[in-house]
């Protein structure tokens, strides 16, 4: 009996892998992989089995279990067998229910982090998620349930929506029915992480005018304090700064 390592591939392009990750995806006899994971990663183990076991939000082109079954029966018959998954393993990625079939079959299992698309779209627009002395709290949320519904909260300084491109001017007015004012920044971000990533700025209130620019592409939209730009004053202070006060600064508590 082998082993089964989650690996988080990142939110788009190869290179955002982790080292740990692409050192154990070499290692690899058989990979499942999701649907948005980069195809660059295959020369990374380019000897090991590639299955495709990829879904588009919640369409379950391939079931979740006939996944779990098809990672019993590998680790059955392999040494290391990873699932890719896009992003983070532990964020939307459906974790939970792989771990729970492979400890049932009492098969070994390593977890290795990713970094989400919530991360690579405030670093891809250069907006931090979490402000000194504004933003304290960020809350990561999809904008639909497996129902159907569309949800939005106010619980936190940031909130940011993943697999909300089709629904952007909807999402617009329940956040102003759940406590948003019309003024409040949003910024919606498609394809984070990708050399083709678009980002438009928006308020709450006009969100839904994105919907055209981001059509059928992987969206992230980020409300409140992590999606307001970065003041040309601070970017300027932050460029003429030297030396040991602005790294002191930048270095305190949010």
């Amino acid at each position: 009996m082998g082993r089964v390592v989650f690996i988080g591939a990142g939110p788009g392009a190869a290179d955002l892998i982790t080292v740990r990750g692409a050192h154990l995806l070499a290692q690899a006899e058989v990979v499942l992989f999701d649907a948005l994971t980069d195809p660059a990663l295959r020369n990374l183990a380019p000897r090991a089995r590639w299955i495709n076991v990829g879904k588009r939000g919640f369409c379950d082109s391939i079931g979740q279990s006939l996944i779990n079954a098809l990672l019993v029966k590998h680790a059955n018959e392999r040494n290391v067998v990873v699932r890719l998954k896009g992003g983070d393993p532990s964020v939307f990625g459906r974790l939970e229910e792989e771990l729970e079939a492979l400890a049932h079959a009492g098969i070994e299992c390593e977890v290795v982090p990713g970094v989400t698309a919530a991360i690579a779209a405030a670093a891809a627009t250069q907006r931090p998620l979490t402000r000194r002395g504004q933003g304290r709290s960020v809350s990561l949320t999809t904008a639909m349930t497996r129902e159907g519904r569309l949800l939005a909260v106010r619980t936190a300084d940031t909130e940011v929506y993943y697999m909300a491109g089709r629904q952007l001017a909807a999402l617009s007015r329940r956040l102003l029915a759940c406590g948003w004012t019309g003024d409040a920044p949003a910024s919606v971000v498609s394809r984070a992480g990708w050399s083709d990533t678009l980002h438009s700025d928006h308020t709450v209130s006009n969100l839904g005018r994105a919907a055209m620019l981001h059509a059928g592409r992987p969206t992230v939209v980020t409300v409140g304090a992590g999606a307001a730009p970065i003041s040309h004053a601070t970017r300027a202070a932050a460029a003429a700064a030297v030396g040991g006060t602005a790294i002191a600064d930048s270095a305190s508590p949010n």
